[in-house]
């Protein structure tokens, strides 16, 4: 299972009901956030949710609207008694940005690990989160983001029963580790099916439409992406800034198949960003204009 906020969804300043970017999942004790904006404690704690467990933040850039809620945040969690290293993950310069940042921050009870993204697509594993940056097309370096949360295959008893595996090695096999007995070396592949459906979520704001957000969303069950603009008018507008429209979002949530989508990252002047949904409906269906503090818990699917 895996939980999904997006605690923030406007783009460029905070409104009345209406903080800036920022989404946070929830796997398995473990918490992720991406993005940074002002006023992400007041959502996490509206929420509900706690500071404590966060132990990956992703950046998509550096914009103040995607960072500046950084240094308080990082003043809380060491409030929180936390003393378990936390991982950062941005664009090259991450470390300059950060320790600027940490001037109004300095003394933390916990290491800070930053990785800096340099490639068009980087692969992590942290957590149990398996972790996909990849590059998009803003006016500066930006990356979207893919959380594949993995199903290994079904463990066959009768397999292992055949090969006179004695029960009490079953947990081992399940958990990927090898078994020898009387000198004969038996591995988790000999007693599990093949990998099952996982959980993945595709988060990108601040680009143009690029292949590589096609790509990395392909088959989501949640696809998050930036609607900076609702309006008709506003194609011009959304090209000469680098961002994108609820069309063009729609037209890349029907290319990558993805289950469900969620608009963000709107425009201050995008009072009611839901009475343009339905304009979109005909391109992808399944598309809501996402309110701060939605929220999703998703599943495995039923074998």
């Amino acid at each position: 299972m895996l939980d999904v906020c997006l605690l923030g969804t406007s783009g460029m300043l905070p409104l009345p009901g209406r903080w800036l970017t920022s989404m946070m999942t929830r796997y398995n004790g473990s918490s992720l956030l991406i993005d940074c904006g002002e006023g992400t404690q007041i959502a996490i704690k509206e929420k509900g949710w706690s500071y404590n467990p966060i132990d990956i933040i992703c950046f998509t850039h550096y914009h103040a609207d995607h960072i500046s809620g950084l240094p308080g945040l990082l003043l809380t969690i060491g409030n929180s008694e936390r003393t378990a290293p936390l991982t950062l993950i941005g664009p090259k310069g991450l470390q300059r940005v950060v320790n600027s940042l940490r001037v109004i921050a300095p003394e933390l009870p916990f290491e800070i690990k930053c990785i800096e993204l340099t490639e068009p697509q980087v692969h992590f594993s942290i957590n149990g989160y398996e972790i996909d940056a990849f590059k998009v097309n803003h006016t500066v370096a930006c990356y979207g983001y893919t959380i594949n949360i993995p199903r290994i295959g079904k463990f066959d008893p009768v397999k292992a029963r055949e090969l006179e595996i004695p029960v009490h090695y079953w947990n081992k096999l399940q958990h990927g580790e090898e078994v020898v007995i009387d000198d004969k070396t038996y591995t988790s592949d000999m007693v599990m099916g093949g990998a099952r459906k996982g959980i993945k979520v595709t988060y990108c704001t601040d680009t143009r439409p690029v292949p590589s957000i096609v790509k990395n969303a392909q088959n989501s069950d949640l696809f998050i992406c930036e609607g900076m603009y609702g309006e008709n008018d506003k194609d011009n507008k959304a090209r000469e800034y680098k961002h994108m429209t609820f069309r063009e979002a729609a037209k890349l949530a029907k290319e990558a198949n993805v289950e469900r989508m969620w608009l963000t990252h709107y425009s201050p002047s995008l009072v009611r960003p839901w009475d343009y949904v339905d304009s979109i409906k005909n391109i992808f269906p399944n598309v809501i204009a996402a309110k701060d503090k939605q929220s999703i818990e998703l599943n495995f699917e039923d074998d």
